[in-house]
């Protein structure tokens, strides 16, 4: 009887120590295997891997086709009392408090499963402490109000780009995919004074981009204006030359021809001169602007401001 036990025990041990060199690799794992606590190279895809049984083979399965999630900083549960300081507190660069969560999403490393195995159980806290020490270095690098207003925009770049570069010293095996800001305020004690100022920090933007927009529109309708007068302008001045060529032009005739007449007649210039000269002083005498003066004398005319006459 005793020895039928045995051999029954005996049998179920070979049949269980032979079931643990089969195992399962489903679609979003990669298999390390360990033999005798050494990591092989050899890493099975998803199906079914027969390996040697329990005490020689360790195979550990890790899940790279899977984000994985971590928050850190405040919770939810509010603010507690005055005198602890809250997870996720953290203090500005003007010594205002806020409070502060994140969410860091990573997924492992197809080629390296091997790095996450062997740290799996230390992973998230690496990553976790590296986002908490990046949040304050952020948020104690900037004012309350940068903070606020910035903050949600901001941080999630700065915090996935600088954990990113943080933790390949420390050979995870893991890639961080993106981080996000879920929580981003003052403490509860203060809430309001902030949300207040914070409507009147709007007011103060509204305010300014209604000036410039204002500004923008007067600014269009005084450039439409000055390209309105530019354009009379170069009229006008294409005008004024367009006239002026054309004087230019009947004098080069008028002096050409004077030029062909005094070639034939010497004094023609003098008759021209008189001629015109006579018209003038005609002209002048209308407006009584000229007087006649002594004729037998060498100088018969002379112009000169005529006095008052007396009413």
């Amino acid at each position: 009887m005793v020895r039928a036990i045995l051999v029954l025990i005996a049998l179920v041990f070979a049949v269980w120590t032979v079931g643990t060199a089969f195992t399962q690799v489903e679609s979003h794992q990669r298999a390390v295997i360990r033999r005798f606590g050494r990591i092989l190279e050899t890493k099975p895809e998803p199906g079914l891997h027969i390996g040697l049984p329990w005490g020689i083979d360790r195979v550990d399965l890790a899940p790279v086709g899977r984000e994985r999630t971590i928050t850190v900083g405040a919770g939810d549960k509010g603010d507690p009392d005055d005198e602890a300081v809250p997870a996720g507190q953290m203090l500005t660069g003007d010594h205002n408090l806020v409070n502060v969560q994140a969410s860091i999403n990573y997924k492992i490393r197809a080629a390296e499963p091997e790095r996450y195995v062997l740290q799996a159980d230390n992973v998230d806290a690496f990553v976790a402490r590296a986002a908490e020490s990046l949040l304050a270095e952020w948020i104690g690098g900037r004012k309350i109000d940068d903070v606020l207003r910035r903050g949600k925009a901001d941080l999630p770049r700065f915090l996935r780009d600088h954990l990113r570069e943080r933790l390949q010293k420390y050979e995870l095996g893991i890639d961080i995919e993106h981080a996000s800001i879920t929580r981003l305020d003052p403490p509860s004690q203060v809430k309001d004074a902030f949300d207040k100022l914070a409507q009147a920090q709007n007011s103060i933007e509204t305010k300014v981009n209604q000036a410039r927009q204002d500004a923008d529109k007067r600014r269009s309708t005084a450039d439409g204006e000055a390209y309105k007068f530019d354009r009379s302008a170069k009229a006008y001045a294409r005008e004024e030359r367009i006239k002026a060529d054309a004087e230019a032009e009947s004098f080069q005739k008028r002096l050409a021809q004077y030029r062909e007449l005094s070639a034939k007649n010497p004094d023609y210039l003098n008759a021209v001169w008189l001629d015109q000269m006579t018209r003038i002083y005609a002209r002048m005498k209308e407006g009584g602007r000229l007087d006649l003066l002594d004729l037998t004398s060498d100088l018969n005319i002379t112009q000169f401001p005529l006095t008052p006459k007396k009413k």
